[in-house]
């Protein structure tokens, strides 16, 4: 019995693993193959999609280099804003700190659409310039910071509040204390905040969609209007795949080394 439900446990998470990691795993076999096109089956082997992709006179590199930039900036800018914005929601008084956590949590249980559609007739109705990019860094700004205020409200409640309050009676200035005592203890909320505000900047479709010039391009928008040019469209893709396999490359690479060095520090502990 006790081997019967061992074996249904490792199935049951062998069954998980292959849902989620067989998808990314046949696009990276299909990186190599000589086809565009995944219907026509294996067509030998070939590094035609790497050469495409790489070529900077195709669309694909600069395309991603656009949506990585983009990523960064609002990133960045997210985190920064937002650091100010979570001390302060937690240093205010109980009925505003419960208020503006609340008010927090509207986009992430708002659907996406609706929040693009709002923003954009936001933009609309204050007539703002798409061309100037702001429309596009607000609107992915409005989808990333309720995630960093998450990631960042719980390192604050975890903080010892001593240690600021020790640092003003021993003669810092509060901005002193601040970037002396809290955001140090906050950091891994404010880096955690910022890691997750690049993976929705660049997974981000509908918002973008709607807040972008029309000139600019980011991986989720390129690959949604190839479908409307049959020519080069099923090549580019193709280069995606590409794009696809280097990251889940460079992904196991990182936890490799993460877990590695973990292992090698727990080791050394116990020395």
């Amino acid at each position: 019995m006790v081997k019967l439900r061992s074996i249904l446990k490792w199935s049951f998470i062998a069954l998980i693993l292959l849902f989620i990691y067989f998808p990314i795993i046949f696009l990276t076999i299909n990186s190599f193959n000589e086809s565009d096109v995944i219907q026509t089956g294996w067509s030998g082997f070939s590094l035609d999609h790497y050469r495409y992709f790489f070529d900077f006179e195709n669309e694909p590199i600069r395309v991603v280099g656009q949506t990585i930039l983009l990523a960064i900036v609002v990133a960045l800018l997210s985190s920064i804003f937002v650091t100010i914005g979570a001390i302060g929601i937690f240093y205010s008084k109980k009925h505003a700190h419960n208020t503006l956590s609340a008010m927090n949590r509207i986009p992430v249980i708002n659907a996406e659409v609706v929040t693009a559609i709002s923003f954009a007739l936001f933009v609309s109705f204050f007539n703002i310039d798409k061309s100037t990019y702001i429309p596009l860094l607000l609107g992915q700004m409005i989808l990333c910071t309720p995630f960093v205020v998450l990631s960042i409200l719980p390192k604050l409640r975890q903080m010892d509040n001593n240690l600021y309050e020790a640092a003003l009676d021993l003669g810092a200035s509060p901005t002193k204390a601040l970037f002396s005592v809290v955001i140090p203890q906050i950091l891994p909320g404010i880096i955690a905040g910022f890691l997750l505000s690049i993976t929705l900047s660049l997974d981000d479709y509908v918002i973008t969609a709607y807040t972008k010039p029309d000139s600019f391009m980011t991986i989720s928008t390129h690959i949604y209007g190839l479908d409307k040019n049959n020519v080069v469209g099923p090549k580019i893709k193709a280069a995606y795949w590409a794009f696809t396999a280097i990251i889940f490359f460079i992904i196991v690479l990182v936890v490799i080394i993460v877990n590695i060095s973990a292992y090698q520090k727990t080791r050394s502990k116990k020395r």
